[in-house]
């Protein structure tokens, strides 16, 4: 589905979905961020069989990974357009306490149809696959939790038959199980047991290029013995029985922390190229082992198509584009802008951003590397609001740190903001509150508040309760 609305148009619909959907409840915790409090968020998901666990293994697994397989995709896409007209109500209710914003308890800004995304199965590009005890009790077993550590009662079960999941991706997992059954070392399933053999992530491309990240705890291992480890793992994949994965890419992190990044710990290369690249929009991008890219391209196209729809407005001018990762949605809305300012964490996300921008000759784009509410208050008092500016901010589930937001929403030049989100119902509503809500002296809190004028959910996540929103505010 492709969005052909100019801005005029889009604020003539209302979508207002009838059908309802049973789902259960669980609840989120919530952080700070400067504003009046928040009710705790609660996450929707459909209600499971009454006789679960009498399924099988496979069964479960799937209503625990994709939990609505069950549906048809039409279904999944009906479903998630009642949830976020559901949450974007709850939205509503939040801000209209605030004297500022005179809502009632209806929804005042479109919910535009949900856009669904082009390939429904085996669509993502990046899967990680766990190491625990399997249904048989093998503790070298490569693939997906049921259960939790707090009961003691996970099983790690295979993920070949999910929806989700593509071909390539279950084939290399397959393998990697196959060869940690053929080490000496033991798994590493919790850091003080010992053990060695961590997750395995699996990086692919339209073009079935395949970089590998094997995560590895070294406990009290030397250096050479390590070696000689990393040396079979490279054996195996190119010349062993893993060779037929074809893999572009073989990395290994050697790690004492449950996560980190490649400055903390660097991904070593031991095999192929240092990158994969993909195309979006016909813009090419490079990836790296710890880059962030969106999940599905299919549904990442029709998400940065929707965004340039809705900039069409603020054609010319800066825009800033927080959270950038690699540079994908600042690099395809260049065309339409005068100046581009990205702003990322993740150092080799920016170099690979830089790269992104030289490679397709875009050279009205500059990167900025370090946290976003550290870099962008000094930013904002350099930047002019000479020919409009605009920002999209595309933040993790956590959301943006308070000061971003307030540096946001201090600058008078801001008229439009695209805020895109892959979880509204979580800590997200903060960020919303903190853009909308009055002015806040004391927490230097100033500008003009921001009113949501649109939204629009993008369906990234097929069998999965989740989508993107992309929700605009403007003041």
């Amino acid at each position: 589905m492709r969005l052909h609305l100019t801005w005029p148009l889009l604020k003539q619909f209302v979508i207002i979905p009838n059908t309802c959907f049973s789902y259960s409840i669980t609840s989120r915790c919530a952080v700070s961020t400067g504003c009046k409090p928040v009710k705790r968020r609660k996450e929707r998901k459909p209600k499971l069989p009454a006789d679960w666990h009498t399924l099988s293994w496979e069964e479960r697994l799937a209503d625990t990974v994709t939990p609505l397989w069950r549906m048809s995709y039409d279904e999944q896409l009906q479903w998630k357009q009642e949830q976020q007209y559901k949450i974007l109500l709850e939205m509503t209710k939040q801000l209209s306490q605030d004297s500022t914003h005179p809502f009632s308890n209806d929804l005042r800004f479109p919910l535009l149809p949900i856009v669904a995304s082009p390939v429904s199965d085996g669509y993502r590009n990046k899967s990680t696959f766990s190491v625990n005890r399997g249904v048989d009790g093998n503790p070298k077993t490569v693939g997906f939790y049921i259960g939790n550590g707090k009961s003691g009662n996970i099983v790690c079960v295979h993920g070949d038959h999910l929806l989700n999941m593509p071909s390539k991706h279950k084939m290399v997992a397959r393998h990697y199980e196959d060869f940690l059954r053929l080490s000496p070392l033991k798994p590493c399933i919790l850091f003080h047991e010992g053990g060695h053999w961590r997750e395995i992530t699996i990086r692919t491309n339209s073009a079935s290029h395949t970089m590998v990240i094997v995560y590895f705890h070294p406990q009290t291992l030397m250096a050479e013995e390590i070696s000689v480890h990393k040396a079979a793992l490279v054996e195996y994949f190119t010349q062993g029985p893993g060779a037929v994965c074809q893999l572009d890419s073989l990395y290994f992190q050697e790690t004492t922390m449950t996560r980190c990044s490649h400055e903390q710990s660097p991904y070593q290369l031991l095999h192929g190229q240092p990158h994969i690249f993909e195309e979006v929009l016909g813009f090419k991008f490079r990836i790296s082992a710890d880059s962030f890219f969106q999940v599905n391209r299919g549904a990442a196209e029709a998400l940065y198509k929707t965004v340039a729809e809705l900039n069409r407005a603020c054609v010319g001018g800066t825009l800033l584009d927080v959270c950038c990762g690699t540079g994908a949605i600042g690099i395809s809305l260049s065309p339409q802008m005068e100046r581009v300012i990205g702003i990322e964490l993740i150092e080799q996300a920016v170099e690979d951003a830089k790269f992104n921008a030289a490679v397709n000759k875009v050279h009205n784009c500059e990167f900025l590397s370090g946290k976003a509410e550290v870099v962008l208050p000094n930013l904002m008092t350099t930047l002019s609001s000479d020919g409009g500016l605009t920002a999209v901010v595309n933040p993790s589930r956590a959301g943006l740190h308070y000061r971003v937001v307030r540096a946001l929403r201090n600058h008078p030049g801001i008229r439009r903001l695209v805020y895109i989100s892959c979880k509204p119902d979580g800590e997200a509503i903060k960020n919303f509150q903190g853009l909308c809500c009055s002015s806040d002296y004391k927490r230097k809190i100033t500008g003009e508040a921001f009113k949501p004028t649109v939204a629009i959910p993008v369906d990234m996540f097929p069998h999965t309760p989740h989508c993107e929103l992309v929700l605009v505010f403007e003041r």
